[in-house]
């Protein structure tokens, strides 16, 4: 792999693997009030998924659409709901996600581009009281965005009717089947009265998805998109190689040097959360944590910072990874390599949203290698390393040094033990003289006469 001084330049413009240049928003047939906030958000052209997409949910027909993580699904499924209903028209759109962070995420994005319909967005997942729920669900709004434990408890308490859902989206597909939502899934869409306009979206089509999309979707139009990922082709990416005792010194000099506008950093484990942010403020930086155990309320305040522009460095969990929709992201920082290489393209799609750039770096320490090349493989490019000259890495650790020390001896030992057994095993030298020409049986030959031998009894 190619070695840099400095993290690398720009990222190549790939626009032309993702966009269909060649379309515009208003040749999918969207209203004018939807093709202004589409204006004002920035955006000129649909991705791949969104041109196919669209006219298919416009028509009235259910679909099952394959594309990338990063490819602008949300707005492929969520630009149609905003057309074909009302703001009147009360709980006629139910989607469906994997986690109560990619419910505020889709449901922040659906209600920017109902800027000029009018339209209610509603987010509801575990976490958040339930009578603030019930709360807004009271207004009636036209669209519900909901994981599926929080949609199914809301409507035992007959607080979220299912009777008038027309548009019906299964978002992110292949995760809600990997967390274990195979029964819920089943058990919302059973309980729909009228078969609805549904569909399923998913970065992965596995036989599962299929046998239940011929269960559920009636005659869908199934779309695979092979464009790039909007994630891996506009985010700058390179790692530096690191040992994990010099991770912390490394993130702060990366920070204090490059000093980026909004960074997210990624831990692996929520104590790892609470150490780096509490290192980091230790030395100045202004760091602020999310992960499973903070109470909903404590979250939707940093979320808010964030969106507000009040916080420069956020340190999450994995939790976190998919629910973050915050345009002015600049940097995201892979503290610790994620083992699923979808979790890391998930990560930094964090930054270079609405079509922008970001950066990405990532902490690889000597044993990671397989994941490194495992993420590659799975982005399809080479991922440079860039490194500091005026980083200097610390000493090893009397701790670390005393185990490596410790396995170093007992590896001897070992080796010495079976090299010992070995000599215990080897027959006595021979005397050479007592065998023609020297040469010394070591084992008996390979057959032996079969034959019978006479008795000498009679």
């Amino acid at each position: 792999m190619s070695t840099q001084e400095t993290p690398p330049g720009a990222a190549p413009d790939r626009s032309q693997d993702i966009f269909s240049e060649d379309r515009s928003f208003d040749s999918l047939g969207l209203s004018e009030p939807i093709l202004r906030a589409i204006q004002g958000r920035g955006f000129q052209h649909p991705t791949k998924i969104q041109a196919e997409l669209i006219p298919i949910v416009l028509r009235g027909s259910d679909c099952l659409g394959q594309a990338k993580t990063g490819t602008g699904k949300t707005a492929a499924f969520g630009l149609p709901a905003l057309q074909l209903f009302s703001k009147d028209d009360a709980l006629s759109v139910l989607v469906l996600v994997p986690t109560r962070e990619l419910a505020i995420q889709v449901a922040k994005e659906i209600h920017d581009f109902a800027k000029f319909t009018g339209h209610h967005v509603v987010p509801i997942y575990g976490g958040q009281p339930i009578p603030t729920q019930v709360q807004k669900l009271a207004r009636s709004p036209a669209i519900i965005v909901g994981t599926p434990g929080r949609v199914m408890d809301l409507h035992e308490r007959r607080v979220l009717s299912y009777d008038h859902v027309r548009y019906a989206v299964l978002d992110e597909v292949d995760r809600m089947l990997d967390i274990g939502f195979r029964d819920d899934i089943r058990r919302i869409l059973g309980s729909l009265k009228r078969h609805p306009q549904t569909v399923f979206v998913s970065a992965t089509i596995s036989p599962e998805i299929e046998r239940l999309a011929r269960q559920y979707l009636k005659d869908p139009e199934k779309i695979v998109t092979t464009a790039a990922s909007l994630t891996v082709s506009q985010v700058r990416q390179s790692y530096f190689r690191v040992e994990h005792w010099d991770k912390r010194p490394l993130l702060l000099h990366l920070l204090k040097k490059e000093t980026p506008a909004l960074t997210l950093v990624f831990c692996r484990m929520k104590r790892t959360v609470d150490d780096v942010a509490k290192y980091l403020a230790h030395h100045g930086i202004d760091a602020h944590t999310m992960h499973g155990d903070m109470y909903q309320t404590k979250r939707d305040k940093v979320m808010g910072k964030l969106r507000e522009g009040g916080l420069s460095v956020l340190v999450a969990s994995d939790l976190a990874a998919r629910g973050l929709d915050v345009d002015d992201i600049s940097h995201v920082i892979n503290y610790d390599l994620p083992e699923d290489p979808e979790v890391y393209v998930h990560r930094i799609g964090r930054t270079a949203r609405v079509g922008r750039n970001g950066v990405a770096w990532a902490f690889v320490c000597p044993d990671q290698g397989e994941l490194l090349t495992a993420i590659e493989s799975l982005a399809n490019i080479e991922i440079p390393q860039a490194h500091y000259n005026d980083f200097v890495p610390t000493q090893i650790p009397p701790d670390v040094a005393a185990r490596r020390e410790l396995e170093t001896q007992r590896k001897t030992a070992s080796m010495e033990s079976k090299s010992r057994d070995l000599q215990a095993t080897k027959p006595d030298a021979a005397d050479l003289t007592k065998f023609p020409g020297g040469l010394v049986p070591t084992q008996p030959p390979p057959r032996r006469l079969g034959g019978r031998l006479g008795s000498r009894r009679r």
